[in-house]
Protein backbone atom coordinates (compact mmCIF):
# COMPACT_ATOMS: atom_id res chain seq x y z
CA UNK A 1 0.00 0.00 0.00
CA UNK A 2 1.62 3.38 -0.85
CA UNK A 3 1.70 6.11 1.97
CA UNK A 4 -0.27 9.17 1.68
CA UNK A 5 0.90 11.88 3.81
CA UNK A 6 -0.44 14.85 5.46
CA UNK A 7 2.64 17.13 7.01
CA UNK A 8 1.64 19.05 9.93
CA UNK A 9 3.93 22.07 10.71
CA UNK A 10 4.14 25.28 12.61
CA UNK A 11 6.81 27.34 11.42
CA UNK A 12 9.40 27.91 9.21
CA UNK A 13 9.06 24.22 7.26
CA UNK A 14 13.06 22.95 6.46
CA UNK A 15 11.59 19.65 7.60
CA UNK A 16 8.60 19.17 5.49
CA UNK A 17 10.62 20.72 2.61
CA UNK A 18 13.08 18.24 3.17
CA UNK A 19 10.62 15.17 3.07
CA UNK A 20 8.75 16.80 0.17
CA UNK A 21 11.69 16.98 -2.48
CA UNK A 22 13.38 13.41 -0.81
CA UNK A 23 10.02 12.21 -2.13
CA UNK A 24 9.55 13.58 -5.62
CA UNK A 25 8.64 11.59 -7.81
CA UNK A 26 8.40 8.34 -5.53
CA UNK A 27 5.58 6.62 -6.76
CA UNK A 28 5.22 4.83 -3.40
CA UNK A 29 4.85 8.00 -1.42
CA UNK A 30 2.53 11.23 -1.95
CA UNK A 31 2.37 14.08 -0.25
CA UNK A 32 -1.20 15.06 -0.08
CA UNK A 33 -1.60 17.75 2.18
CA UNK A 34 0.53 20.30 4.43
CA UNK A 35 -1.72 21.40 7.58
CA UNK A 36 -0.61 24.08 9.60
CA UNK A 37 -1.95 25.59 12.77
CA UNK A 38 -0.31 29.24 12.12
CA UNK A 39 -1.62 31.01 8.87
CA UNK A 40 1.64 33.34 8.53
CA UNK A 41 3.91 29.33 9.10
CA UNK A 42 6.75 29.96 6.22
CA UNK A 43 6.36 26.02 5.71
CA UNK A 44 3.18 27.10 3.94
CA UNK A 45 4.90 29.14 1.40
CA UNK A 46 7.53 26.38 1.09
CA UNK A 47 4.88 23.87 0.02
CA UNK A 48 3.16 25.60 -1.91
CA UNK A 49 6.31 26.41 -4.09
CA UNK A 50 7.11 22.83 -4.03
CA UNK A 51 2.70 22.40 -5.57
CA UNK A 52 1.85 21.08 -2.45
CA UNK A 53 -1.89 21.63 -1.23
CA UNK A 54 -2.10 23.32 1.40
CA UNK A 55 -4.41 24.06 4.46
CA UNK A 56 -4.86 25.97 8.26
CA UNK A 57 -6.39 24.47 10.82
CA UNK A 58 -5.94 26.59 14.17
CA UNK A 59 -5.14 24.36 17.14
CA UNK A 60 -8.76 24.96 18.68
CA UNK A 61 -10.37 23.64 15.27
CA UNK A 62 -8.16 20.48 16.20
CA UNK A 63 -9.42 20.21 19.16
CA UNK A 64 -13.10 20.84 18.35
CA UNK A 65 -13.77 20.21 14.57
CA UNK A 66 -13.23 16.86 14.27
CA UNK A 67 -15.05 16.53 10.97
CA UNK A 68 -13.49 19.51 9.29
CA UNK A 69 -9.54 18.02 10.00
CA UNK A 70 -10.93 14.59 8.98
CA UNK A 71 -11.83 16.05 5.29
CA UNK A 72 -9.17 18.39 5.51
CA UNK A 73 -6.55 15.30 5.80
CA UNK A 74 -9.07 12.56 3.91
CA UNK A 75 -7.45 10.08 1.86
CA UNK A 76 -4.53 10.14 3.91
CA UNK A 77 -2.90 7.00 6.07
CA UNK A 78 0.02 8.97 7.50
CA UNK A 79 0.62 11.69 9.78
CA UNK A 80 3.89 13.25 9.93
CA UNK A 81 4.17 16.17 12.30
CA UNK A 82 7.37 18.42 11.41
CA UNK A 83 7.82 20.88 13.81
CA UNK A 84 4.19 20.99 14.88
CA UNK A 85 3.41 22.60 18.43
CA UNK A 86 -0.74 21.51 19.14
CA UNK A 87 -1.32 18.45 21.13
CA UNK A 88 -2.52 15.91 18.35
CA UNK A 89 -5.82 15.21 20.15
CA UNK A 90 -6.56 11.36 20.95
CA UNK A 91 -9.55 10.93 18.44
CA UNK A 92 -6.37 11.54 15.61
CA UNK A 93 -4.41 8.95 17.64
CA UNK A 94 -7.17 6.18 17.76
CA UNK A 95 -7.79 6.92 13.86
CA UNK A 96 -4.31 6.68 13.06
CA UNK A 97 -2.37 3.94 15.32
CA UNK A 98 0.46 4.13 15.03
CA UNK A 99 0.30 6.24 11.85
CA UNK A 100 1.47 9.89 12.84
CA UNK A 101 5.50 10.44 13.54
CA UNK A 102 6.85 13.29 15.05
CA UNK A 103 10.60 14.44 15.09
CA UNK A 104 11.70 15.72 18.42
CA UNK A 105 15.40 18.02 18.63
CA UNK A 106 16.48 16.21 21.41
CA UNK A 107 17.52 12.40 22.88
CA UNK A 108 14.06 11.68 24.64
CA UNK A 109 13.00 10.89 27.32
CA UNK A 110 15.19 13.73 27.78
CA UNK A 111 14.31 17.21 27.46
CA UNK A 112 10.67 16.38 25.95
CA UNK A 113 7.04 16.98 26.87
CA UNK A 114 5.09 20.56 27.82
CA UNK A 115 7.25 23.46 26.45
CA UNK A 116 10.44 21.71 25.19
CA UNK A 117 10.41 22.25 21.09
CA UNK A 118 12.52 24.65 19.04
CA UNK A 119 15.20 26.87 20.83
CA UNK A 120 13.53 25.65 23.97
CA UNK A 121 15.40 22.27 24.08
CA UNK A 122 18.85 23.71 22.60
CA UNK A 123 18.55 26.23 25.46
CA UNK A 124 17.83 23.22 28.36
CA UNK A 125 20.89 20.97 26.38
CA UNK A 126 23.10 23.58 27.26
CA UNK A 127 21.88 24.44 30.71
CA UNK A 128 22.24 21.12 31.90
CA UNK A 129 25.53 21.06 30.81
CA UNK A 130 25.09 17.47 27.83
CA UNK A 131 27.65 16.47 25.63
CA UNK A 132 25.65 14.97 23.68
CA UNK A 133 22.28 15.68 22.22
CA UNK A 134 20.42 14.99 18.93
CA UNK A 135 17.12 13.80 17.21
CA UNK A 136 14.30 11.14 18.31
CA UNK A 137 11.73 10.14 15.60
CA UNK A 138 8.55 8.35 17.31
CA UNK A 139 5.33 7.60 16.75
CA UNK A 140 2.71 10.26 18.75
CA UNK A 141 0.89 8.71 21.49
CA UNK A 142 -1.17 9.98 24.20
CA UNK A 143 1.33 11.62 25.92
CA UNK A 144 3.82 14.74 24.92
CA UNK A 145 7.11 12.92 23.59
CA UNK A 146 6.52 10.15 24.96
CA UNK A 147 5.20 7.51 21.81
CA UNK A 148 7.84 4.50 20.90
CA UNK A 149 10.76 5.76 19.78
CA UNK A 150 11.31 4.62 16.15
CA UNK A 151 14.99 6.11 15.82
CA UNK A 152 17.53 8.04 17.12
CA UNK A 153 20.99 9.83 15.93
CA UNK A 154 23.59 11.79 18.03
CA UNK A 155 25.87 14.32 18.17
CA UNK A 156 28.37 15.60 19.95
CA UNK A 157 28.97 19.15 21.87
CA UNK A 158 31.55 20.48 23.30
CA UNK A 159 31.63 22.86 25.83
CA UNK A 160 31.69 25.90 23.76
CA UNK A 161 28.69 25.07 21.80
CA UNK A 162 25.90 27.90 22.19
CA UNK A 163 21.92 26.95 21.94
CA UNK A 164 22.38 28.17 18.33
CA UNK A 165 25.41 25.65 17.26
CA UNK A 166 23.49 22.74 18.93
CA UNK A 167 20.15 24.02 16.36
CA UNK A 168 22.69 23.80 13.95
CA UNK A 169 24.01 20.55 14.94
CA UNK A 170 20.08 18.81 15.30
CA UNK A 171 19.59 20.41 12.04
CA UNK A 172 21.97 18.73 10.12
CA UNK A 173 20.89 15.31 11.64
CA UNK A 174 16.96 16.03 10.86
CA UNK A 175 17.73 16.78 7.44
CA UNK A 176 20.03 13.94 6.85
CA UNK A 177 17.54 11.44 8.54
CA UNK A 178 14.06 11.86 9.22
CA UNK A 179 13.01 11.02 5.22
CA UNK A 180 15.25 8.13 5.21
CA UNK A 181 13.56 6.77 8.31
CA UNK A 182 9.95 7.92 7.30
CA UNK A 183 10.80 5.69 4.30
CA UNK A 184 11.69 2.86 6.00
CA UNK A 185 8.64 2.99 8.18
CA UNK A 186 6.45 3.02 5.00
CA UNK A 187 8.33 0.01 3.12
CA UNK A 188 7.18 -1.97 6.59
CA UNK A 189 3.59 -0.85 6.43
Amino acid sequence: MSAKLAIFVSGSGSNCENIIKYFAGNKEVEISIVVSNKPDAYALTRAHNLNVKTSIITAQQLREDQKLVLSTIEGCNWIILAGFLPKVPQYLIDLFPNRIINIHPSLLPKFGGKGMWGHHVHEAVKAAGETETGITIHYVNANLDEGQQIAQFKTQLTPEDTPDTIADKVHVLEMAHFPVVLEEVFKKG
